[in-house]
């Protein structure tokens, strides 16, 4: 007689346990890519950036009313995961490199919860720090920016 209730039991208690289960994998799935677009945006933070990123920058510098100047750059930038940044550049304004060959630069970069940040690079081949905003694309294998004050955008692509 208790097999029969004990097996009773199980009969009665195995639609509960799948349904529980179900439902925890429902939910587990919902977390994971059936996510309402707002919550997708909330993946980020430092560590998505860390290693070697490729970019290049193009536009103009507005260094004063009237004027502007033609501007190229070409960067290999290393982000350390923690909020630290090196890079070393190769910038071109109005057709003339503005130092030969490579020069090194350092910063700090945020990252925010919704893939924006900001960088703030102290380079010599700028009177102040370049003060960059950004957005975090592709899971973080590429950066959109643009620097403050000028006219100029950049992509960083990272390096495999």
């Amino acid at each position: 007689m208790q097999q029969k209730s004990l097996k009773g039991i199980l009969i009665a208690a195995i639609p509960v346990v799948c349904g529980v289960l179900g439902a925890g994998v429902l939910v587990v799935a919902q977390q994971h890519g059936s996510a309402a677009p707002d919550d997708r945006l909330r993946l980020c933070s430092k560590r998505t950036l860390a290693g070697d990123y490729g970019s290049s920058s193009e536009g103009v510098l507005l260094p004063a009313p009237g004027l502007s100047l033609e501007f190229r750059g070409l960067t290999i930038t290393r982000f350390d995961g923690r909020g630290h940044l090196t890079w070393i550049e190769h910038t071109v304004v109005n057709g003339e490199p503005v130092h030969p060959g490579w020069t090194s630069a350092s910063g700090t970069y945020t990252v925010a919860a919704d893939c924006t940040g900001t960088m703030v690079v102290n380079t010599p081949n700028s009177p102040a720090p370049l003060n960059l905003v950004f957005v975090v694309v592709k899971g973080g294998r590429e950066l959109r920016t643009v620097l403050e004050a000028h006219a100029i955008l950049s992509v960083f692509t990272k390096v495999d």
